[in-house]
């Protein structure tokens, strides 16, 4: 059955191309390619979390209507489950060389995470898009473009997506937050943007853990939901630690730590966040970079995080004729 006559579905379908944010060059040259019926084989890269998928399931909807049907008109895999050389050699040959339904020009296969699949996969899968590209064409979702190899990015068309800006990300949250009836402080609404980087995906969801705990939303309840930490108290303790107050800045620290619940590897991405923005030399910047690249990798490989935690204290300690 078509997905048109299901009324149920309607609610779940993916925005059309024009509500896509942030990307008005790469949508005009996709809303080109449904103009025209045709397309060649593509690759959406870029961040996570700003709008490669949703931008993929619009443009199918927009191409076939009410003709789309899922695994008949497109499918859509993700290679992190699928990443094989069997499932290229088996189930996307399968779908890519089976002639499409008479009232569409060609089928759509959408490969979400494509970065991930294994280099025979990717091997295997160049020559099932050159071979079977009458009938199929072939969207490669992913991270790192320089993770796919030259001879399939050679057959795509490569669009290259980027972060969301802020005004986007806020606009988007407020709107979610006015339909759930959630009060956002002008702080809170702040500190999603700072969390979230740029992924509204991160943000939503930071929103909704927000939501389950409270219907007023804060800076404060942000940063703990997201496992960061205000500005202010991380350069407290940094500002302390560099004065040579060994054990009181263990102490902050320690605090912080009961109050926000962080792992040893949250702090170190805090403190990292903030020594740029200190009043301090560059040398002594350069020397705390190296310290937290260091102790990072330590936790990484295992190290206790609270005798980390206090010897990266003391080595800032031991920093102080940088200043």
């Amino acid at each position: 059955m078509a997905i048109e006559n299901r009324p149920w579905v309607e609610k779940y379908r993916p925005r059309i191309l024009d509500d896509v944010v942030n990307q008005s060059g790469i949508i005009k040259r996709l809303k080109q390619f449904v103009k025209d019926i045709s397309m060649p084989h593509l690759i959406f890269a870029g961040p996570a979390g700003t709008g490669k998928t949703t931008s993929a399931l619009c443009m199918v909807r927009e191409l076939y209507g009410r003709k789309m049907s899922p695994n008949i008109t497109h499918m859509e895999l993700n290679a992190s489950d699928a990443r094989g050389i069997d499932v290229i050699r088996t189930y996307i040959k399968d779908f890519a060389k089976a002639r499409p339904p008479r009232e569409v020009s060609f089928k759509i296969l959408i490969l979400d995470e494509a970065d991930n699949m294994t280099a025979p996969a990717q091997q295997a899968l160049r020559r099932t898009m050159e071979k079977y590209t009458k009938n199929c064409r072939m969207i490669l979702i992913c991270n790192y473009s320089n993770k796919i190899i030259p001879p399939i990015q050679s057959r795509c068309v490569v669009f290259r997506f980027s972060s969301l800006n802020d005004d986007d990300i806020k606009d988007r949250i407020e709107y979610i937050a006015k339909n759930e009836k959630i009060t956002l402080a002008t702080n809170g609404l702040n500190a999603l943007v700072d969390v979230s980087r740029g992924d509204c995906r991160r943000a939503i969801n930071y929103l909704q853990s927000c939501g389950t705990i409270s219907k007023n939303i804060n800076q404060d309840l942000v940063f703990r939901v997201a496992g960061e930490v205000p500005s202010d108290k991380i350069i407290e303790i940094l500002q302390t630690a560099m004065e040579g107050q060994l054990q009181l800045s263990i102490k902050l620290l320690k605090d912080l730590i009961k109050e926000y619940g962080l792992s040893g590897r949250n702090i170190i991405k805090n403190i990292h966040r903030e020594i740029y923005k200190l009043n301090i030399s560059e040398d002594l910047k350069i020397e705390l970079s190296k310290l937290l690249a260091e102790f990072e990798y330590r936790l990484s490989q295992g190290g206790t995080e609270e005798i980390q935690l206090q010897a990266l204290l003391a080595k800032i300690v031991l920093m102080q004729n940088l200043k």
